[in-house]
């Protein structure tokens, strides 16, 4: 149905429509509104993105984002234990699903929930937006679980090498530090500073509410209204992430030297901002490399028996990514030897291309992937999330059509342009209790 089929409260500004989903501007206050209706099964997912992520932090206050992320299920002014009414018992006594996750361009709480309890979900979520309480008697219990969370990564020789990877590839651009923060911050930070930076950017104007399933669209947006509207825009802008990397003019490396089983080598290289029309095409490229058994990688590096697994790291970000290759090695592997290969295969794409084959292949296996994120209501919500935090919901419905014109030359151009030493960052994680049977980084 076109958004002048069901006429929405003139409070709210219809702004475009794409791919079924209609965005909505809330006028008093600048909330942005998605809807998708769909019948196919009596649930609906809420979703509450904020435009704010790691991106956001600065020294001293690292991991804030997702420390407020713990912090905000703790109680807010009309959902809180003291009134018998906490937010995790509302929510699970009716069966519904509900986390929220914080990366580095955006945070999202969201719930899944039975058709009919879709306005208890609304008045949770728009009650936390301004009147979470935050208070520091809740602070040092959470900041013990997060800091437990940090602790795992820093079991993960993955995690490890991956943050490690990104401190020495970024300098100056907050992409530097992970999302969970540096362990000081996180045990130090003041409550004082926490409130500060949830009074700064949690507020309608800097939200989008994605509200995707079972409902019908005018009774849903009436709920947002009534209970969304509550709050007032911002009295002050937000504050705008202004620092940008400066251009790297040579390769860096670094090591991490653990006590751990498995080496793994990361080779990375800058990537331009998620919008930027190369990020399809280094998409493309990443599943022609790693994505399944006749991938190269696979043939030239699994089934030789070098690695036990490969990721492919690409995902697009608001600003500057990283296109990273990660190899997982076996037992006696060199590291330098599975370098080699991963910068022979990146050489040999540079000056031959891809396939028409490959890249047919590529464009199939991401078709799969877009059509399993339409797939229920939260699938739906959940990608349109990670395109909101780039910069564009519009990314999520109109993907695939920039995929299919991806060719053959875009795959050669992307690496001879990317994929050069001066703009790449390499890292090894080096076993300690095997350190003897590894190059020297």
């Amino acid at each position: 149905m076109s958004h002048k089929s069901k006429k929405v409260h003139n409070d709210f500004k219809f702004i475009q429509s794409s791919g079924g989903i209609e965005e909505y501007k809330f006028k008093p206050n600048g909330l942005t509104v998605l809807v998708l209706e769909d019948h196919s099964a009596p649930v609906a997912t809420l979703m509450v993105t904020y435009h704010v992520g790691s991106r956001n932090e600065a020294i001293g206050h690292t991991g804030s984002t997702h420390l407020l992320e713990h912090l905000m299920f703790k109680g807010s002014q009309n959902f809180n234990k003291e009134k018998g009414n906490a937010i995790w018992n509302e929510l699970q006594n009716i069966g519904a699903q509900i986390n929220a996750t914080t990366w580095n361009d955006r945070t999202n709480y969201f719930e899944v929930v039975p058709s009919e309890h879709l306005e208890r979900a609304i008045a949770i979520e728009a009650d936390r937006m301004r009147f979470a309480f935050l208070r520091d008697e809740d602070r040092q219990p959470e900041m013990t679980v997060v800091r437990n969370e940090f602790e795992r990564g820093e079991n993960s020789p993955f995690d490890v090498l991956d943050k490690n990877i990104w401190a020495t590839a970024y300098q100056a651009h907050p992409y530097h530090h992970s999302t969970i923060g540096w362990r000081s911050d996180i045990e130090n930070v003041p409550t004082e500073k926490l409130q500060a930076f949830y009074n700064t950017y949690y507020w309608p104007n800097n939200a989008t509410v994605t509200v995707i399933g079972d409902f019908e669209k005018v009774e849903a947006m009436s709920l947002v209204k009534k209970y969304f509207g509550k709050h007032p825009h911002s009295s002050k802008n937000i504050p705008e992430m202004y620092t940008e990397e400066p251009k790297q003019e040579g390769p860096r490396r670094i090591a991490v030297k653990r006590v751990g089983q498995t080496g793994v080598v990361g080779v990375g290289h800058k990537t331009p901002e998620g919008l930027h029309k190369d990020s399809y095409t280094l998409q493309l490229l990443g599943k022609i490399l790693a994505d399944g058994k006749t991938s190269r990688f696979n043939k030239n590096i699994i089934d030789k028996g070098l690695a036990t697994s490969i990721l492919m790291y690409d995902f697009p970000f608001r600003d500057n990514g990283m296109f990273i290759s990660y190899i997982f090695l076996t037992p006696g592997t060199q590291h330098q030897t599975v370098e080699d290969v991963v910068l022979k295969e990146y050489e040999n794409i540079i000056n031959n291309g891809v396939t028409t084959e490959e890249r047919r292949r590529a464009v199939a296996q991401t078709r799969a992937g877009v059509a399993f994120s339409r797939d229920g209501s939260f699938a739906v919500a959940s990608a349109l999330n990670e395109a909101i935090a780039i910069g564009d919901w519009t990314y999520y419905t109109t993907y695939m059509d920039q995929i299919e014109k991806t060719s053959n030359e875009d795959i050669k151009r992307v690496a001879e342009k990317y994929l050069i030493e001066d703009n790449s960052t390499t890292g090894w994680f080096i076993p300690k209790n095997n350190e003897a049977a590894q190059d020297a980084a």
